[in-house]
């Protein structure tokens, strides 16, 4: 590697399984980027609920594993190539600013990447705004497709404030939907802006949605995974191929669709790579809104109790 590009790096791994108090910063040897690989300079990383259901043994906990990588959105600035390093949008090339998704360990202050997880970072977005777009981003999309959402529709969205649900509802109302979107009193403001009409969750869901939606509901898409959220779904809407939910994978919840990464759920992994430069695209042309909270990198396990409290609104990042 070139005296100019680093050959270590700050990374955050989990070297147990547990809490957030296991994870920890490294020192990490790096490698030259091989044939289709860059090397990327992150300026900010995604935190997601998987990241920490990972760590914590929830999907298993194999000791050899460990330390575990972690984080698996990230964007920034290419400082190295491979040999024939290409991304969905074309070839990589030094200086290039990215989003990278799905990617390994992208908590760190650099990452070898596959040039295939590399979009272009719209000018639209600040490299914070980007580092969180797209697990959540390709989400929305993979939930609106799969619950057939488009114009003339209602959508139900349960979990309105959190960065899959800002997300859906900007993008059910570009394809034309109207959405009722549940989130605590101090969210509604927020959105309303976006374009939904926001209500209140908890005892009388389902006679608030009835008398905010007297039309009816047509599809519901689930990003908080309460009884409360899967119950009014099917008392409201009458298909169940078109009740999404991203969060409840248990046997009892056979009949809608799951979607995801679970076991038994539908991963949508084509459409999910194809919506990368969808929301690429989405992003130039109308910027999306999706609020950002902050932490350096350092302090990714404060990010992580946060996070896992459930009490969110957009996303959180961690900036290098």
């Amino acid at each position: 590697m070139s005296d100019a590009l680093p050959e270590v790096t700050t990374a955050i791994v989990a070297t147990a399984y547990g809490g957030p108090e296991v994870l920890e910063a490294v020192q990490r040897p790096l490698d030259p980027p091989g044939r289709g690989q860059a090397l990327l300079e992150v300026r900010a990383a995604g935190v997601n609920p998987i990241d920490w259901k990972l760590y914590s043994g929830l999907r298993g906990k194999d000791p050899d594993a460990l330390p575990l990588p972690v984080g698996f959105e990230a964007a920034g600035v290419v400082l190295a190539v491979g040999a024939g390093a290409e991304g969905p949008a074309g070839p990589i090339s030094v200086g290039d600013e990215v989003i990278a998704y799905p990617i390994s360990g992208a908590y760190a202050k650099h990452v070898i990447v596959d040039g295939s997880a590399l979009v272009p970072k719209p000018e639209t977005l600040t490299f914070a705004e980007a580092g969180g777009l797209m697990l959540a981003g390709t989400t929305a999309i993979h939930a609106l497709t799969a619950t057939a959402v488009g114009p003339g529709d209602t959508l139900l969205l349960h979990g309105g404030s959190g960065g899959v649900g800002l997300l859906t509802i900007q993008l059910a109302v570009a394809r034309g939907a109207k959405v009722v979107a549940t989130a605590s009193e101090p969210r509604h403001e927020a959105l309303r802006a976006l374009g939904a009409t926001p209500i209140t969750y908890g005892d009388g869901l389902l006679e608030r949605v009835r008398a905010t939606a007297p039309d009816g509901v047509t599809a519901a898409i689930d990003a908080v995974g309460t009884d409360e959220a899967i119950e009014t779904s099917l008392e409201l809407v009458a298909d169940r191929d078109r009740i999404g939910t991203i969060v409840r994978h248990s046997e009892a919840d056979l009949g809608i669709r799951r979607l995801g990464n679970s076991p038994g759920a539908d991963p949508g992994t084509e459409l999910r790579a194809a919506a990368r430069l969808e929301l690429v695209e989405f992003s130039t042309r109308e910027k999306l809104d999706l609020p950002t909270t902050t932490r350096p990198l350092d302090q990714a396990a404060d990010a992580h109790r946060e996070s896992i409290a459930g009490h969110t609104f957009g996303k959180v990042v961690l900036t290098p």
